[in-house]
Protein backbone atom coordinates (compact mmCIF):
# COMPACT_ATOMS: atom_id res chain seq x y z
CA UNK A 1 0.00 0.00 0.00
CA UNK A 2 2.82 2.43 0.86
CA UNK A 3 4.48 1.69 -2.49
CA UNK A 4 1.21 2.35 -4.31
CA UNK A 5 0.72 5.63 -2.46
CA UNK A 6 4.26 6.72 -3.38
CA UNK A 7 3.56 5.91 -7.02
CA UNK A 8 0.38 8.01 -6.92
CA UNK A 9 2.23 10.92 -5.31
CA UNK A 10 5.00 10.68 -7.90
CA UNK A 11 2.53 10.62 -10.78
CA UNK A 12 0.63 13.59 -9.38
CA UNK A 13 3.85 15.53 -8.82
CA UNK A 14 4.83 14.96 -12.45
CA UNK A 15 1.42 16.10 -13.67
CA UNK A 16 1.61 19.27 -11.53
CA UNK A 17 5.16 19.96 -12.70
CA UNK A 18 4.31 19.38 -16.35
CA UNK A 19 1.23 21.60 -16.13
CA UNK A 20 3.22 24.46 -14.60
CA UNK A 21 5.91 24.24 -17.29
CA UNK A 22 3.48 23.73 -20.18
CA UNK A 23 1.56 26.76 -18.90
CA UNK A 24 4.69 28.89 -18.49
CA UNK A 25 6.87 27.80 -21.42
CA UNK A 26 4.53 25.96 -23.79
CA UNK A 27 4.33 22.29 -24.70
CA UNK A 28 7.05 22.45 -27.35
CA UNK A 29 9.62 24.16 -25.12
CA UNK A 30 9.11 22.25 -21.88
CA UNK A 31 11.43 19.25 -21.69
CA UNK A 32 10.93 15.97 -19.87
CA UNK A 33 14.21 16.53 -18.03
CA UNK A 34 13.02 19.89 -16.72
CA UNK A 35 9.65 18.44 -15.76
CA UNK A 36 11.21 15.57 -13.79
CA UNK A 37 13.70 17.89 -12.09
CA UNK A 38 10.96 20.31 -11.05
CA UNK A 39 8.92 17.43 -9.66
CA UNK A 40 11.95 16.17 -7.74
CA UNK A 41 11.94 12.72 -9.33
CA UNK A 42 14.33 10.87 -11.62
CA UNK A 43 13.96 10.64 -15.39
CA UNK A 44 13.52 6.90 -14.94
CA UNK A 45 10.54 7.47 -12.67
CA UNK A 46 9.01 9.82 -15.21
CA UNK A 47 9.34 7.27 -18.02
CA UNK A 48 7.92 4.58 -15.76
CA UNK A 49 4.69 6.58 -15.50
CA UNK A 50 4.64 8.29 -18.91
CA UNK A 51 6.09 6.94 -22.13
CA UNK A 52 6.26 10.33 -23.85
CA UNK A 53 5.64 14.02 -23.43
CA UNK A 54 2.36 13.59 -25.32
CA UNK A 55 1.23 10.98 -22.77
CA UNK A 56 2.11 13.39 -19.98
CA UNK A 57 0.14 16.14 -21.72
CA UNK A 58 -2.86 13.81 -21.93
CA UNK A 59 -2.54 13.19 -18.20
CA UNK A 60 -2.57 16.94 -17.56
CA UNK A 61 -5.73 17.27 -19.67
CA UNK A 62 -7.26 14.35 -17.77
CA UNK A 63 -6.50 15.99 -14.43
CA UNK A 64 -7.95 19.28 -15.68
CA UNK A 65 -11.01 17.39 -16.87
CA UNK A 66 -11.55 16.02 -13.36
CA UNK A 67 -11.45 19.56 -12.01
CA UNK A 68 -13.93 20.69 -14.66
CA UNK A 69 -16.32 17.87 -13.74
CA UNK A 70 -16.25 19.10 -10.14
CA UNK A 71 -16.77 22.70 -11.24
CA UNK A 72 -19.86 21.66 -13.21
CA UNK A 73 -21.27 19.57 -10.37
CA UNK A 74 -24.94 19.88 -9.54
CA UNK A 75 -25.76 22.34 -6.75
CA UNK A 76 -28.72 23.27 -4.60
CA UNK A 77 -29.71 26.25 -6.72
CA UNK A 78 -31.76 27.28 -9.73
CA UNK A 79 -30.17 25.99 -12.96
CA UNK A 80 -29.27 29.47 -14.19
CA UNK A 81 -27.63 30.26 -10.84
CA UNK A 82 -25.69 27.00 -11.17
CA UNK A 83 -24.32 28.29 -14.48
CA UNK A 84 -23.43 31.62 -12.88
CA UNK A 85 -21.64 29.92 -9.98
CA UNK A 86 -19.80 27.47 -12.24
CA UNK A 87 -18.67 30.23 -14.60
CA UNK A 88 -17.13 32.09 -11.67
CA UNK A 89 -15.53 28.93 -10.35
CA UNK A 90 -14.10 28.16 -13.79
CA UNK A 91 -12.60 31.63 -14.17
CA UNK A 92 -11.21 31.57 -10.63
CA UNK A 93 -9.75 28.14 -11.32
CA UNK A 94 -8.10 29.38 -14.50
CA UNK A 95 -6.51 32.15 -12.43
CA UNK A 96 -5.20 29.96 -9.61
CA UNK A 97 -4.68 26.47 -11.05
CA UNK A 98 -1.98 25.81 -13.64
CA UNK A 99 -3.36 22.30 -14.26
CA UNK A 100 -6.71 23.75 -15.33
CA UNK A 101 -5.05 26.45 -17.48
CA UNK A 102 -2.66 24.04 -19.16
CA UNK A 103 -5.39 21.45 -19.61
CA UNK A 104 -7.63 23.86 -21.50
CA UNK A 105 -4.73 24.94 -23.70
CA UNK A 106 -3.51 21.41 -24.40
CA UNK A 107 -6.96 20.00 -25.14
CA UNK A 108 -7.28 22.30 -28.14
CA UNK A 109 -4.24 20.81 -29.90
CA UNK A 110 -2.08 22.64 -32.42
CA UNK A 111 -0.10 22.08 -35.61
CA UNK A 112 2.86 20.85 -33.55
CA UNK A 113 0.92 19.00 -30.89
CA UNK A 114 -1.75 16.33 -31.43
CA UNK A 115 -5.22 17.02 -30.09
CA UNK A 116 -5.79 15.51 -26.67
CA UNK A 117 -8.27 12.71 -26.07
CA UNK A 118 -10.53 15.13 -24.18
CA UNK A 119 -11.89 18.45 -25.44
CA UNK A 120 -12.47 20.52 -22.31
CA UNK A 121 -13.98 23.46 -24.17
CA UNK A 122 -16.55 21.19 -25.81
CA UNK A 123 -17.36 19.62 -22.44
CA UNK A 124 -17.92 23.10 -20.95
CA UNK A 125 -20.02 24.21 -23.92
CA UNK A 126 -22.21 21.10 -23.82
CA UNK A 127 -22.73 21.45 -20.07
CA UNK A 128 -23.66 25.14 -20.33
CA UNK A 129 -26.09 24.41 -23.17
CA UNK A 130 -27.81 21.57 -21.29
CA UNK A 131 -28.04 23.50 -18.01
CA UNK A 132 -29.40 26.68 -19.62
CA UNK A 133 -31.89 24.51 -21.53
CA UNK A 134 -33.03 23.15 -18.16
CA UNK A 135 -33.44 26.72 -16.90
CA UNK A 136 -35.60 27.44 -19.95
CA UNK A 137 -37.78 24.37 -19.33
CA UNK A 138 -38.27 25.46 -15.74
CA UNK A 139 -39.44 28.90 -16.84
CA UNK A 140 -36.46 30.90 -15.58
CA UNK A 141 -35.83 32.69 -18.89
CA UNK A 142 -37.87 35.57 -20.21
CA UNK A 143 -40.46 34.46 -22.81
CA UNK A 144 -38.63 36.07 -25.74
CA UNK A 145 -35.19 34.69 -24.77
CA UNK A 146 -33.85 31.46 -26.31
CA UNK A 147 -31.64 29.14 -24.28
CA UNK A 148 -29.24 28.70 -27.20
CA UNK A 149 -28.57 32.46 -27.28
CA UNK A 150 -27.89 32.62 -23.54
CA UNK A 151 -25.59 29.59 -23.71
CA UNK A 152 -23.69 31.05 -26.68
CA UNK A 153 -23.07 34.29 -24.77
CA UNK A 154 -21.88 32.46 -21.64
CA UNK A 155 -19.54 30.16 -23.57
CA UNK A 156 -18.10 33.04 -25.60
CA UNK A 157 -17.48 35.20 -22.53
CA UNK A 158 -15.80 32.36 -20.62
CA UNK A 159 -13.54 31.70 -23.62
CA UNK A 160 -12.75 35.40 -23.84
CA UNK A 161 -11.79 35.58 -20.18
CA UNK A 162 -9.57 32.52 -20.63
CA UNK A 163 -7.72 34.02 -23.61
CA UNK A 164 -7.46 37.55 -22.20
CA UNK A 165 -6.32 36.16 -18.86
CA UNK A 166 -3.13 34.88 -20.46
CA UNK A 167 -2.08 38.49 -21.04
CA UNK A 168 -3.80 40.27 -18.15
CA UNK A 169 -4.71 38.33 -14.96
CA UNK A 170 -7.30 40.98 -14.13
CA UNK A 171 -9.64 39.22 -16.57
CA UNK A 172 -9.55 36.16 -14.29
CA UNK A 173 -10.80 38.05 -11.25
CA UNK A 174 -14.40 37.90 -10.04
CA UNK A 175 -15.32 41.51 -10.85
CA UNK A 176 -15.29 41.43 -14.70
CA UNK A 177 -17.48 38.32 -14.83
CA UNK A 178 -19.82 39.79 -12.22
CA UNK A 179 -20.27 42.86 -14.44
CA UNK A 180 -21.12 40.60 -17.37
CA UNK A 181 -23.80 38.75 -15.40
CA UNK A 182 -25.17 42.02 -13.97
CA UNK A 183 -25.54 43.28 -17.53
CA UNK A 184 -27.01 40.05 -18.92
CA UNK A 185 -29.42 38.94 -16.19
CA UNK A 186 -32.12 41.65 -16.59
CA UNK A 187 -32.40 40.85 -20.29
CA UNK A 188 -32.34 37.08 -19.79
CA UNK A 189 -34.77 36.67 -16.88
CA UNK A 190 -36.63 39.98 -16.84
CA UNK A 191 -36.56 42.80 -14.31
CA UNK A 192 -39.12 41.19 -12.00
CA UNK A 193 -37.06 38.01 -11.48
CA UNK A 194 -33.55 39.39 -11.54
CA UNK A 195 -33.50 39.49 -7.74
CA UNK A 196 -33.62 35.68 -7.66
CA UNK A 197 -30.06 35.49 -8.96
CA UNK A 198 -26.65 36.59 -7.64
CA UNK A 199 -24.44 37.94 -10.41
CA UNK A 200 -21.29 37.57 -8.33
CA UNK A 201 -21.90 33.86 -7.83
CA UNK A 202 -21.39 32.08 -4.54
CA UNK A 203 -18.78 34.22 -2.68
CA UNK A 204 -17.76 31.16 -0.67
CA UNK A 205 -16.86 29.18 -3.79
CA UNK A 206 -13.14 28.57 -4.16
CA UNK A 207 -11.20 27.18 -7.14
CA UNK A 208 -11.43 23.39 -7.24
CA UNK A 209 -7.93 21.97 -6.92
CA UNK A 210 -6.79 18.40 -7.33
Amino acid sequence: MAKQERAIRTRNALIESAAALFDRDGFEVASLATISARAGVSSGALHFHFQSKAALADAVVGAAGERLVRITRDREALPLQIVIDASHELVQGLRADSVLRAGFDLSAGSERRPRATQDLRRFWRDWVESTVARAEREGQLAPDVAARDVAAAVVAVAAGHEVLGHQDPCWLERAPLTRFWSFLLPRVVGDTRVGLFVASGDPAAEPVAG
